[in-house]
């Protein structure tokens, strides 16, 4: 960049950088014809340098500056925000003061010089100073920059290895944790005080004692629980044997219960409806179709009708439910419908679904959310929706929502939802992962689960495996498909979409009536394709593991696995979908070569429901061990060992 006299013959703007040297170095001299050459806006980037901005016009030069130019320095970090996209912030500031403005990079910090009159410089730097401090204070407030330690951070490295530790700041990190206890409770101060206890025991149930209740528990699937309060533990209620034993104070539920024919409680919710009504946290571990979703609705009705406002003056929305899928949250929002109750409203949020229809609903009012994270995260952070109201909380099938990778979004809306809430969260399985989420969102809860921590698969369940070949998988299920009788129902179960749709080309193609289900159809196409399978349109369904957690069909018949899932867990919930409600169901899955590593998992799943283990499936287990501690043997020394 060079300048005659006082005045720049240079660029209008120019971000230059003085090259580092033993000895003092005058700036790049750059004649206009060069920078001239660059272009029509005459832009360009070279090694050193951020921008050479656009030359400065001829009757600029021409006209000259008596004035000598303002100086000062600006942090390297602030010079593409002053310059602009393409320069249209500094021209900005340059057209409105009638300046001409260069910036010269350097080290630690990059020299700015404004050329005009003396008025105008100092109108330009205050507009650029101005620019520069409403930055710095955005930065801050989005980063929680506490600005009395702006100070130490800001400091060349020079400076800082000059500087003895004791002179730092110190955090006091008590007095943030206790700061942010007192927002917290400014946040919450607010808000009226909510009632939890709603339950009352009936004279049979109190007339149990323990012997016949522990009795009772081992009889229906081993329940056993657990109570996760520090400190003395609290005894865990008697079940309730039947509908009237729980709801025997509100015929409204026991006349949805009539209607639907139900005969008795399920075991899960027998023990679970008389912890959740008491206004404890609840956390059931049960396997898929157990009725885990009247286990939290039946009591979150109650919880929201009787909470102590007037109806009328109601806060809007009371109760929450996130659930993994799209799938399960329909469902969840059909049980809703089915067993509505003093005119509770909910509405269903998920993705894939129309958003401004959504929005809408959630305008009306509505007391109950039923929601997938991610979309419900998107129209919190939107401020579409007030979860500061929500009393009752609903993690449905953690674990599932941890698989997916929803624990940051689940995070982020717990946030706004109020830290006294009543929480209940159901899992089909209890591993770390969800013992973490448990620990962290809900407070001294009870944990009550059907048969066993360890996976175990429904004992409805007939459990039929295949040991073949990639190329005969198709020729086994085509002959199952053909032989179904006009009664059976049946979820064929792959790994992948494009396997979902060459499937269903080929079934159609071959006159056989199906419906696929899988994560890039339309959601109306997958409303459409669940519906004709749950009103027997069809009986054939090709689904993806979307599928295989909240598909409620009653009369699914047989399960085909024609791939093996990613895990053993998903197996156990894939098969979960027959055999509900009281029916039995069979499941056909074909395991070939490349499946061999699940092999010995798969024999303990059966071997715990007492199904029959064919010799080819143990043979796999055994071939896939040898050939384990053969490439153990054969590993070289020092090299890492590979876990799966």
């Amino acid at each position: 960049m060079s300048h005659h006299g006082g005045t720049p013959k240079a660029s209008t703007w120019v971000v230059a950088s003085r090259r580092s040297s033993t000895g003092p170095r005058a700036p790049e001299r750059r004649p206009v014809e060069e920078l001239n050459r660059r272009g029509p806006e005459g832009y360009s980037v070279g090694r050193g340098s951020r921008w050479r901005g656009p030359c400065r016009p001829p009757e600029a030069v021409a006209a000259g500056h008596e004035e000598p130019p303002l100086c000062f320095a600006l942090k390297n970090h602030f010079v593409g925000a002053v310059i602009g996209r393409g320069g249209s912030k500094i021209k900005n500031i340059q057209s409105t003061t009638n300046t001409t403005i260069q910036i010269i990079q350097e080290q630690p910090e990059s020299l700015v010089k404004i050329f005009g009159s003396k008025a105008m410089q100092t109108k330009a730097k205050a507009v650029i100073d101005n620019f520069v401090k409403k930055l710095e204070e955005n930065y801050n407030s989005e980063c929680g920059v506490d600005t009395a330690f702006q100070p130490s951070v800001g400091k060349d490295r020079s400076t800082d290895n000059n500087v003895v530790a004791g002179d730092r700041p110190l955090i006091d990190w008590d007095q943030i944790r206790e700061e942010g206890l007192k927002w917290q409770k400014t946040k919450w101060a607010d808000l009226p005080p909510i009632k939890k206890n709603f339950y009352k025991e009936s004279t049979a149930t109190s007339a149990m004692s323990k012997v016949q209740a522990d009795s009772w528990r081992k009889e229906n699937f081993n329940i056993t629980w657990d109570d996760l309060k520090d400190g003395e533990k609290r005894t865990i209620p008697n079940p309730t044997c039947t509908f009237d034993d729980a709801f025997q104070c509100y015929p409204e539920v026991m006349e949805n219960i009539k209607k639907a024919g139900f005969q008795k409680p399920t075991p899960i919710q027998s023990q679970a409806w008389p912890i959740v009504l008491q206004g404890i946290d609840l956390i059931g571990v049960a396997q898929t179709g157990t009725g885990k979703t009247l286990c939290y609705l039946m009591p979150g009705f109650i919880h929201l009708d009787l909470q102590p406002t007037l109806k009328g003056q109601r806060n809007r929305p009371g109760m929450l439910v996130l659930t993994p899928t799209r799938e399960l949250a329909l469902q969840v929002e059909g049980e809703c419908c089915k067993y509505s109750y003093k005119g509770l409203r909910s509405v269903c949020v998920y993705g894939g679904g129309n958003r401004d229809e959504q929005i809408e609903e959630l305008r009306k009012g509505v007391d109950i959310i039923i929601a997938t994270p991610g979309r419900l995260n998107d129209l919190q952070m939107n401020n579409f929706v007030n979860l500061k109201n929500i009393t009752y909380l609903v993690l449905d099938e953690a674990d599932k929502m941890l698989d997916m990778g929803f624990e940051p979004q689940i995070m982020k809306i717990l946030l706004d939802v109020r830290p006294d809430r009543q929480t209940v969260m159901t899992s089909a399985t209890w591993p770390h992962s969800v013992h973490r989420l448990a620990q962290s969102y809900l407070k001294e809860p009870m944990i009550v689960y059907v048969g066993t921590l360890d996976l175990v698969a429904v004992s409805s369940v007939k459990q039929n495996i295949i040991v073949t070949t990639e190329e005969e998988k198709w020729s086994h299920m085509h002959t199952f498909l053909q032989n179904m009788s006009s009664t059976d129902k049946v979820i064929v179960f792959v790994s992948r979409k494009a396997v979902a749709d060459h499937l269903s080309s080929d079934l159609i193609l071959g006159n056989i009536s199906i419906e696929s289900l899988h994560g890039d159809r339309e959601q109306r196409d997958r409303e459409k394709a669940l519906e004709n399978f749950k009103t027997g349109k069809v009986r054939i369904l090709i689904a993806t593991d979307l599928a295989s957690r909240g598909l409620d069909v009653h009369d699914v018949t047989h399960v085909y696995n024609f791939d093996f899932p990613r895990n053993i867990e998903e197996y156990v919930h894939r098969i979960g979908r027959t055999g509900r409600a009281g029916r039995t169901g069979v499941s056909i899955t074909t395991l070939t070569r490349n499946d061999w590593r699940v092999a010995s998992e798969l024999i303990n799943i059966l071997e715990r429901a007492n199904q029959s283990i064919p010799e080819e499936l143990v043979s796999m287990a055994e071939r896939f061990k040898a050939h384990q501690q053969k490439r153990e043997m054969e590993r070289p020394q020092g090299r890492p060992k590979k876990f799966h």
